[in-house]
């Protein structure tokens, strides 16, 4: 028989494995559930032929609380950083430009017109309010930037991030500091700097991985729940009581065994089209309102040639695409630029991605035909010749939640069933943002969530 506080935790992305290794540092008694036979969702690091690809995310931002769990998992040896100073591009008539990482970077950029470049510099000399209706981040960058801003470095961005459409992205839930600087100081420049810490002491997270990719973030975590962690194990239906302070009942099978679990909490970090069908027999109306919650689909294709095979220098970041230069492709990664041990001696590694909230089409097309279409994006763009020495394709159908105008109202209903259904607790990359750093952060916060609810103080 399982513990009185008993916690199943569902979905062994980073959410759920943050979350669950976090009960288990606080004493509580947990499981795991994931449906698939590995953990660590999007997350995988592949090694092909002497080149180590991820099939997901290429790197994480070094938080502070990132740092300290690979500190506490004791794998701050395999961690590496990438220079902060690479340079990052953006394609402007097929040719490749340095991006502006800095205002004062913006003057004597050539990537932008004078115009658009007196709009950044002079954006702290103007006072603006943001409208009472919630504003899309493209609606926004017009409003106080311009339409080229837009195009080129914003669009681009959001393409980067969240795979999504600036269009139909709110900035409220994509980018709530830019409202809220705005609101306040009546520029989101002057509320960047008001808002630095005194004397620069805090830098900015640095990019990093491991020396065998981002995968031995979720291998780490995995390893240390052990059994706790059930792989392969399909949630079929989940129930409670009429009465508040009974269990839930999860039901699930493995491998064709049929298993019944109890449980004092539960934590959905499952994605929310996924756990919109757990709930539908515990409540219709939210079920509905998960499974509203758009998501853009990626194609990722990452290959690696001889380095004689490259003319163009892969110094730097990689690059992303505007949408009116129509490419396909994204943007691309130059991962061995980046970090150590990517490729063998003499060869380079690039991941490149396509699809997205812009074109979704594209993920209709075989494994073959998108390769095809971003190996030869990349070959004109940065004058490759000849086929990759190895290459892999992964075809996310429903990669990244989309924060899209409303989407606040749906997190908020979220938050009203949780205080509604005491023990019940949601986790995931459709909360408070899409990065590895935010999953482990509200994993965590969920986590502490959970354990008060059990000591009775919720």
């Amino acid at each position: 028989m399982p513990e009185a506080n008993h916690v199943a935790v569902v979905g062994a992305g980073i959410s759920g494995l943050a979350c669950a290794w976090r009960l288990q540092k606080l004493g509580v008694p947990v499981t795991l559930f994931e449906s698939e036979d590995r953990p660590g969702g999007l997350i995988g690091s592949v090694e092909r032929d002497g080149f180590l690809f991820e099939s997901g995310p290429q790197s994480f931002q070094g938080t502070e609380t990132l740092l300290d769990l690979i500190r506490d998992l004791e794998i701050q040896d395999q961690l590496c950083a990438a220079d902060p100073r690479a340079p990052r591009y953006v394609l402007r008539r097929g040719k490749m430009q340095k991006i502006p990482m800095s205002p004062q970077s913006v003057v004597t950029s050539s990537l932008l017109g004078a115009g658009s470049r007196w709009k950044v510099v002079s954006e702290p000399l103007r006072r603006s309010r943001p409208p009472n209706d919630e504003e899309s981040v493209a609606n926004f960058v017009r409003r106080k930037f311009g339409h080229e801003i837009l195009e080129y470095l914003v669009s681009p961005f959001v393409s980067g991030v969240y795979a999504g459409d600036p269009e139909k992205l709110s900035l409220r839930s994509a980018f709530p500091t830019l409202e809220e600087w705005e609101r306040e100081y009546g520029s989101v420049l002057r509320g960047a700097m008001k808002s630095r810490p005194a004397n620069g002491k805090r830098k900015p997270p640095s990019l990093c991985s491991f020396k065998l990719g981002v995968g031995t973030l979720a291998g780490a975590l995995a390893a240390q729940l052990g059994s706790k962690l059930r792989l392969g194990a399909k949630i079929s239906n989940l129930t409670r009581g009429a009465a508040a302070e009974d269990p839930f009942l999860v039901r699930y099978d493995t491998r064709g065994q049929a298993s019944t679990q109890s449980a004092r909490a539960i934590v959905l970090a499952a994605p929310a089209y996924a756990a919109s069908r757990l709930l539908a027999s515990v409540s219709a109306p939210l079920a509905q309102t998960l499974s509203g919650i758009a998501y853009a689909g990626v194609a990722v294709v990452a290959c690696g040639y001889y380095a004689r095979q490259v003319a163009a220098s892969l110094d730097g970041f990689g690059f992303l695409v505007p949408r009116s230069e129509g490419i396909r492709t994204l943007g691309t990664v130059w991962n061995s630029s980046l970090f150590p041990g990517r490729c063998p001696q003499g060869s380079v590694t690039i991941t490149s991605f396509a699809g997205g909230a812009t074109d979704s089409e594209i993920l209709a097309k075989s494994d073959e035909e998108i390769s095809a279409l971003v190996q030869a994006d990349n070959s004109k763009i940065l004058q490759i010749t000849g086929a990759p020495v190895a290459c892999a394709v992964w075809k996310h159908s429903k990669a990244l939640p989309q924060y899209n105008l409303g989407h606040g109202h749906v997190v908020a209903a979220i938050r009203d069933f949780e205080r509604q259904n005491p023990g019940l607790f949601f986790s995931g990359n459709y909360l408070e943002g899409p990065s590895i750093g935010k999953c482990v952060e509200h994993g965590f916060k969920t986590a502490e969530a959970v354990r008060t609810f059990l000591a009775g103080g919720a």
